[in-house]
C-alpha cells in the first residue's frame, strides 16, 4: 500500500475507541468513604504507575485503558514517568518486601493532594500470594487507599471509570 493509500484509510475510518456509553458506570470500582477527589484534579489527573509486585496481569489491562482502543487520555488521565508530576499513584500487585520502601517513597514524593488507587485483587488481601515469605503485606497496610479497582486482573473499563472518578469526567 502506498503511502497516499494509508493515509487515505486513515481518513476515512477516523478515531476508532471504545464509546463512553460501553464503559462501566463507578459501579465497578470501591471508592473509600468519604473520600471526595480534590477540585485541583477536575478534568486532568496525572498517574504514576507502580508495580509494587504483581505477576504483571494487571499491567497488560492498565497498557490496555491507555492504548488506543480505550484511551483513557480522553477522560484527563495521563501516565507520567516521575512521581514529582503525579496526582494520582496507581499500585499494581502486593507489596513485596523488596518494594515496600520503594512504594512508600514514591508516595512520600507525589506532591498533595494525591489519589492513591489499587488496581487487582491483590491489592487486598494479597490474593494467590498472600503468606508468602516475600510479601511484606497488601498497599492497605502501607497507605490509605481512595479507590480500588476489583478483578483478577481487572478490566480496562473498570481502570477507566476509576480514573473517571478522579477525574470527574
Amino acid at each position: 500500500m502506498s503511502i497516499t493509500g494509508l493515509i487515505a484509510l486513515i481518513a476515512r475510518t477516523g478515531r476508532v475507541t471504545e464509546p463512553v456509553s460501553a464503559l462501566p458506570t463507578e459501579a465497578a470500582i470501591e471508592v473509600r468513604d468519604g473520600f471526595v477527589p480534590p477540585k485541583c484534579l477536575r478534568g486532568s489527573a496525572q498517574v504514576r504507575h507502580v508495580d509494587a509486585g504483581s505477576c504483571n496481569g494487571c499491567e497488560i489491562e492498565i497498557a490496555a485503558a491507555f492504548g488506543p482502543v480505550y484511551d483513557a487520555e480522553r477522560f484527563g488521565a495521563r501516565l507520567v514517568a516521575s512521581p514529582r508530576h503525579a496526582d494520582v499513584v496507581a499500585v499494581t500487585g502486593v507489596v513485596t518486601v523488596n518494594m515496600a520502601d520503594p512504594l512508600l517513597n514514591t508516595i512520600e514524593a507525589t506532591p498533595n493532594p494525591k489519589v492513591v488507587v489499587s488496581i487487582g485483587d491483590c491489592t487486598r488481601g494479597c490474593g494467590l500470594f498472600a503468606g508468602s515469605y516475600a510479601v511484606a503485606g497488601d498497599v492497605d497496610d502501607f497507605t490509605t487507599v481512595d479507590v480500588h479497582v476489583p478483578g483478577c486482573p481487572p478490566e480496562p473499563e473498570a481502570i477507566i471509570a476509576a480514573l473517571r472518578t478522579v477525574t470527574r469526567r
